[in-house]
Formats: C-alpha cells, sequence, structure tokens
C-alpha cells in the first residue's frame, strides 16, 4: 500500500510542453512556446488560475495553486490533472488541490469578435 499522498500536477526542468488530463479519456499537450500568460485569482475559499495558449486556455478551479503558477512561470510545469473528490481530503492543507479544469479551445476568429463586440 502506497503512503505517498495523490498529486494533482507534476513538474520536469526538461518539459516542453503541458499535458492536461481533461478526462481519463482525454487529454491535451499544449507547447511551452504558445504560452501566452497566466491569471490567479482568489474569489472566497477557493481559487482560479487561468492558462492561455495560442490555441486554447485552460481554466484551473482548486485550493493553494500558487505553487502550480510558479511552476508555470518558470516553464517547469508539465502535468494537471483534477483530482477526484474522494482524494482530495488525502492532500495536506498548504498543497495543490485541483478541484475542476476546463479547457477551451480559441476558434480563429474569437478575438476579433470579442474586440468586435466591446
Amino acid at each position: 500500500m502506497s503512503t505517498k499522498s495523490p498529486e494533482c500536477f507534476t513538474t520536469n526542468p526538461q518539459a516542453r510542453c503541458l499535458r492536461v488530463e481533461i478526462s481519463a479519456t482525454k487529454s491535451v499537450l499544449l507547447p511551452f512556446d504558445q504560452f501566452a500568460f497566466a491569471e490567479l485569482a482568489s474569489e472566497d475559499k477557493e481559487q482560479k488560475l487561468r492558462l492561455v495558449f495560442a490555441t486554447h486556455e485552460i481554466l484551473i478551479s482548486g485550493h493553494a495553486l500558487r505553487r502550480i503558477e510558479v511552476a508555470m512561470q518558470v516553464m517547469e510545469l508539465s502535468f494537471v490533472m483534477a483530482l477526484p473528490a474522494k482524494y482530495q481530503p488525502l492532500i495536506a492543507e498548504n498543497q495543490p488541490k485541483i478541484r475542476e479544469i476546463v479547457v477551451t479551445e480559441n476558434k480563429p476568429g474569437d478575438s476579433q469578435t470579442k474586440a468586435a463586440l466591446n
């Protein structure tokens, strides 16, 4: 029996892309050279980390997400996944807990459409 607590992210200094596990059967790889920016916001007891790439936007909801943001800043974040609810109590309070990940594909005309609406 493993005593290691489950993790919802991994880092690797050799990583060239971020692997986002959307579900047990679907994932997406996003190259770091297409990374545009990140934004971390706190809402009540939950945090939201937004990662924007040229082709996709990733919205991560959870707790203690600062370490994940820093790993992305130094381009060492290699993997993220939402932690199933049954495993969340096993994570220490100060460790990142990803509750949900939403991946949105950027369509070619989206930025022009958004700009026209503003």
